[in-house]
This record gives C-alpha cells, sequence and structure tokens, in this order.
C-alpha cells in the first residue's frame, strides 16, 4: 500500500468519526430539545387544564374587627417612649396613606338598594340584595278603593334567590346601576353585578317590555363554571281579594292557594298542608295561583328540574287564609349562563292561553286519567265562558248573561230530561200491576219473570229504558259542571255588579255584616242563599213527587235534606254561582209542572185495589 492510500484511508476514517461523533451530538441535542418541547407542551397544557377547572364563588365574610378591651385602672407602662411610639406611627401611617391615595382611590362601598320598574300590567321592585325580585303589584285586579294589590307575601324574603353549588347569594350585596324609578316605555334592562375577590361574576339582568306579562331573567356566569344552581322563592304569594271574616264550612275552597306546574305529563295544581317533592319529570314551568291571579317560572324548553315545596300559614285577625308555599327550583348548569321567563299573569283566559303553554288550565282543568277529560272539560268551560261574554258584549251586565245562558243550557239539556222522565213515567204507571205479579208469583220466580215480560210486551214498555233514560243525564253533567267552575272562578266577574243589592257577583250578597251565622255565613246576612233553599226545596219536592219505588218516608227526607245542603253551600259560594243555581232550579219547577199536569202520580200506599198488600208465604 502506498504512501498516498494510508493518507486517504487515515482522512477518510478521520471524516467518518468527526461525522458520526457530530451527528451523536445533534441526536442528544434534538432529544434535549424535544424533551424540553414536551416538558413545555405538558406544562401548557396542565395550564390550559387548571384554568378550565370551574373555581368556586368566594363569598365576603363582614366580621366585626376583634379588638382586646382595655384594662381598666390600668396605669400605662412607658408612657413616654408609647407616645413616642404612636406619634412615629401616625407619622409612618400618615405616609401610607398619603402613598395609598397617590396609587388609586378605594372602591365605594355598596350599600342596599332598590329599583323600581313600572310597565303597564304591574310594578315591579327589585333589590340588590341577592339580586332579586322584591315586589309585585299587579294593575289588573284594582280594587274599590283604586289601590293594585300586592302579590308577594313576604316581601323581605322575596323571590328568585339565587345559589350556585355552595354560594348562597341571597345576602350578597350586588352592584347596580339604575335609577330608582323606571317607567318603562321600550324594552327596558336593569343588570345586578356580583364580583369576588378573585375576579369571578355573576351578573343578573332582567328584561322588560312596555306590554307584556314576562320579565326575562338572565342570570350569566364570568371566570367560573358552576355545575348546579338553585333558585328560592321563599315570599309566598299573597291573596289580592277580601277572604271573609270568621271560619266556614266551605268557603276557603273559594280563594284557591296551589302550587301549579305543566311537565311533560301534564298541567296540574296541588295543594297540601306539609311538605312537597314533586314528580322526576321535565317541567315547562313551577309556579303559584291565588283566585285570580298565578306567577311562574317558565323555561325555554323543558328541563329535568327538581322542584320542591312547602306550605307557608298565613294568619291575619278575622280571615281565614289557607296560606301559601316556598318553593325550591334545582337543576344543572348547561352553558354559562341560565335564563327564564317569570311571568305574571292575571287569570283571564284569552291572554293567558295566547301564551300556548296551557296556563288556561290553572283555571279549570281535568284528569288526563280520566277519559281525557283535561281536554275536553277545558274546551267545554272555554266555550261557556265565550258565550258569557258574548252576551255580556250585547247586554252588559252579567246577571243578564247568566240568566240567558242557564236557559240556552237547560232548553239543551229539556230533550234528553224528557226522555228519562217519559221512561220513569212508564215504569210508574206500570207499578200497581208489577206489585201484583210480585204478590201473586212471589214463590215462583220463572212464573214471574214471564209474567213481567208480558206486561212489558202488551204495553210496548222496555224494562230497561230508565236505565238508559238516566244516559242522556251524564252528558249533561259535564256541562253543568263547567258551569259551575266557570262562575266560580271566572276574573270577569270581579267587581261586576247584577241588581239591587248584589254589588259584586264574584263575592257573597251580603246585605246586613251585623248578623251573622256562625260557619255558615260568618260574614253577614245575605239574601239569595234563602232564595236558593225556597227554590231547591220546591225543585226536590215536585221531582220527588213523581219518582217511583221510592219510599215515601225516604222522599220526605230528600226534600228536606237537599235544601239544608244548598244552604251550607250557597251560604259562600259566589253571588254569580248562586244566581245561576237559583235560575237553574225556577226551569225544574216550571219544566216538571208542563210536563206532569196531566200525569197521576203512583200510589206509594202499600195498597191495591183499597187492600193492604202482604207477602206470600215462600214456597220451594
Amino acid at each position: 500500500m502506498n504512501k498516498n492510500t494510508i493518507i486517504g484511508s487515515i482522512l477518510m476514517a478521520a471524516i467518518i468519526i468527526v461525522w458520526m461523533t457530530m451527528n451523536a451530538s445533534n441526536e442528544e441535542a434534538k432529544a434535549k430539545a424535544r424533551a424540553a418541547q414536551a416538558e413545555a407542551q405538558k406544562a401548557a397544557a396542565a395550564q390550559v387544564a387548571e384554568a378550565g377547572k370551574p373555581s368556586e364563588l368566594v363569598l365576603p365574610v363582614n366580621k366585626p374587627e376583634e379588638k382586646e378591651p382595655p384594662v381598666l385602672g390600668a396605669a400605662p407602662q412607658n408612657s413616654g417612649a408609647a407616645v413616642v411610639a404612636a406619634d412615629s406611627a401616625a407619622v409612618v401611617d400618615s405616609a401610607n396613606v398619603a402613598a395609598a391615595d397617590s396609587v388609586a382611590a378605594p372602591a365605594p362601598a355598596i350599600v342596599p338598594r332598590t329599583v323600581t320598574v313600572e310597565t303597564d300590567k304591574f310594578i315591579m321592585t327589585l333589590s340588590n340584595k341577592g339580586g332579586k325580585v322584591q315586589s309585585v303589584i299587579v294593575k289588573a285586579l284594582k280594587d274599590s278603593a283604586g289601590n293594585y294589590p300586592e302579590l308577594i307575601q313576604d316581601t323581605t324574603l322575596g323571590a328568585l334567590d339565587l345559589k350556585l353549588g355552595g354560594a348562597d347569594l341571597s345576602e350578597a350585596l350586588f352592584a347596580v346601576d339604575a335609577p330608582e324609578w323606571i317607567t318603562v316605555d321600550a324594552d327596558t334592562s336593569v343588570q345586578f353585578t356580583f364580583a369576588d375577590v378573585n375576579g369571578n361574576k355573576v351578573v343578573r339582568s332582567y328584561g322588560f317590555t312596555k306590554e307584556g306579562a314576562a320579565v326575562r331573567q338572565v342570570n350569566k356566569f364570568v371566570g367560573f363554571n358552576p355545575t348546579a344552581y338553585e333558585l328560592s322563592w321563599n315570599g309566598g304569594m299573597k291573596e289580592t281579594e277580601v277572604i271573609p271574616k270568621g271560619k266556614s264550612l266551605g268557603g276557603a275552597s273559594y280563594f284557591f292557594s296551589e302550587v301549579i306546574y305543566k311537565n311533560n305529563n301534564i298541567t296540574e295544581r296541588e295543594s297540601f298542608t306539609d311538605a312537597m317533592t314533586l314528580d322526576e319529570a321535565d317541567y315547562y314551568w313551577v309556579g303559584m295561583r291565588r283566585k285570580y291571579v298565578a306567577m311562574s317560572v317558565q323555561f325555554d324548553s323543558p328541563v329535568p328540574a327538581k322542584v320542591k315545596a312547602k306550605h307557608i300559614n298565613v294568619t291575619a285577625e278575622g280571615k281565614s287564609d289557607p296560606g301559601t308555599y316556598s318553593l325550591t327550583i334545582a337543576d344543572g348548569v348547561r352553558a354559562d349562563s341560565v335564563a327564564f321567563n317569570f311571568m305574571v299573569l292575571p287569570l283571564q283566559w284569552d291572554e293567558i292561553e295566547a301564551f300556548g303553554q296551557d296556563y288556561e288550565k290553572i283555571i279549570v282543568t281535568g284528569s288526563k286519567w280520566f277519559l281525557g277529560s283535561s281536554v275536553w272539560f277545558v274546551w267545554i268551560c272555554k266555550w261557556l265562558l265565550k258565550l258569557l261574554k258574548f252576551f255580556y258584549s250585547i247586554i252588559p251586565n252579567y246577571a243578564v248573561a247568566i240568566l240567558l245562558i242557564t236557559i240556552i243550557v237547560r232548553a239543551f239539556t229539556t230533550p234528553f230530561t224528557i226522555k228519562q222522565m217519559k221512561a220513569t213515567r212508564g215504569l210508574a204507571a206500570l207499578k200497581p200491576q208489577m206489585d201484583e205479579i210480585n204478590v201473586k208469583y212471589r214463590s215462583d220466580p220463572q212464573k214471574k219473570q214471564a209474567a213481567m215480560m208480558e206486561l212489558y210486551s202488551k204495553n210496548n214498555v222496555n224494562p230497561f229504558s230508565s236505565c238508559t233514560g238516566c244516559l242522556p243525564m251524564l252528558f249533561q253533567m259535564p256541562i253543568f259542571m263547567g258551569l259551575f267552575f266557570v262562575l266560580g272562578r271566572a276574573i270577569e266577574l270581579r267587581g261586576m255588579p247584577a241588581f239591587l243589592w248584589i254589588t259584586d257577583l264574584s263575592k257573597i250578597d251580603v246585605v246586613w255584616s251585623g248578623i251573622s251565622i256562625p260557619f255558615i255565613m260568618p260574614a253577614g246576612l245575605a239574601i239569595l242563599p234563602w232564595i236558593m233553599v225556597v227554590t231547591t226545596y220546591f225543585q226536590t219536592k215536585i221531582t220527588m213527587s213523581g219518582s217511583a219505588g221510592m219510599d215515601p218516608a225516604q222522599q220526605k227526607m230528600m226534600v228536606w235534606m237537599m235544601p239544608a245542603m244548598m244552604f251550607v253551600f250557597s251560604a259562600v259560594m259566589p253571588s254569580g254561582l248562586v244566581l245561576y243555581w237559583i235560575i237553574s232550579n225556577i226551569w225544574t219547577i216550571v219544566q216538571y209542572k208542563i210536563l206532569n199536569r196531566n200525569n197521576v202520580p203512583a200510589n206509594p200506599s202499600g195498597k191495591l185495589n183499597g187492600k193492604k198488600v202482604q207477602d206470600a208465604k215462600i214456597v220451594k
């Protein structure tokens, strides 16, 4: 091997060694760089993950400043040094204050205040303590003195307190930049903001329209992500009407206080005297109602909320109030905000039906489980109310409208009544002969049955005609019940006079409060219930006189029992409802007088051809 070859081989080996060394160094550097990059990415991911974690809202804790009490009678030690130290501290403090003033002025303290918003429908007062609703005054239910009623039973507790996880904001003070009074002429919003020490914020805003019944309530969360919320309506709902004084046997049933809701199963009204957890379902709205008004929390779409209610006793001197409720609505947070409509609803059928949320079923409802009456019975009540309002539009007196609608309903049901009376009369005419057959063939049931069938055949009487004759009465009952509910609950009758002493068809027609009957007429002496007693007596007597197969003693008991029962109920019923029953009784009396004018009543004396009927001896 020559010299050049050896030198070339050495150079090539050196080059390979140097390249391999440099390549190894580069790989090591790249590995370190990749490791550093991975660590950086991991740290960044951890920071992102940490930033994305929900953080708890920190509520301020206002604790009184604790100071050691001075020792009475003890002389201060080193008083001179103390004075010097105090002077030095004062100089230092002054310097610190000056420095602080030069840096930034302290934020002004938030003080409790309210914002009142007036629309065409209501006057609502909002409090920055919790950012909640404190008061709701509805304009649709003005009283005789021209005052508007309050709807919140306890305005110190109010409605729509918010709780986020473990943070209860009901006592927290929210910042609000709005005047004390706002009259809404266009869409208006009032915003409350709470910020904690970490910069997390809860923004509660209320949106109002000039003529709308809904208040748009939006709760927005900034800087943190709560997983659950709870709304509390602790102030309950107040009755707008004057409840009759004293206790009655049934008067409270006409002053409704109920928890109302619509879920994916049914629209329902609940009343109870303890605590209650509503069924697990998806809820469209939840709220409370009194006689002529309701309020509800209405969600944008059905939510699987957990709803609890607790009864609250309401006592007032001389009054009997069925009480109200507190509500809590709990659900998960699925976005950075929670929003719903807070509805203020005077129970006028056409207006609340227009929302398409089945609010009209607050006024009257059937049962989904009873032949679908939650649909057809509500429909009947709706058209009865429309008919009542139609007559009022022609003759502006609801007493006349009640008279006309009663006549139309009774005229419609008269053919069914005639059919039933004819069926009963046919059997009553055959009763003497049927009694003879019963006596003659008492010991032989087969011959008795054959004789009965022959008697029916000769006289063209269907033995089951009395049953089929009663069947049409079942179809009349929904109409009568519909009128009963409509006249007892329609807000249209509120404050409406009729004639003479009847000044309000929605109330008892008290003419003298100086005389009262305990438990029956606690508010005072009324006239319509006594008219009700007289008409019920004659109506029962005339209908019982033509009844076949009823014992005379039973007839006599019914003649006196029915007026007594109706007196107890009518004494606490709204006068419009009592007026309807009186007109209906008079119609029945006249109708039976006309149909029975040529009819000879059956002889219930227990004698056949002047002889007393005796049971025959049974022979097997």
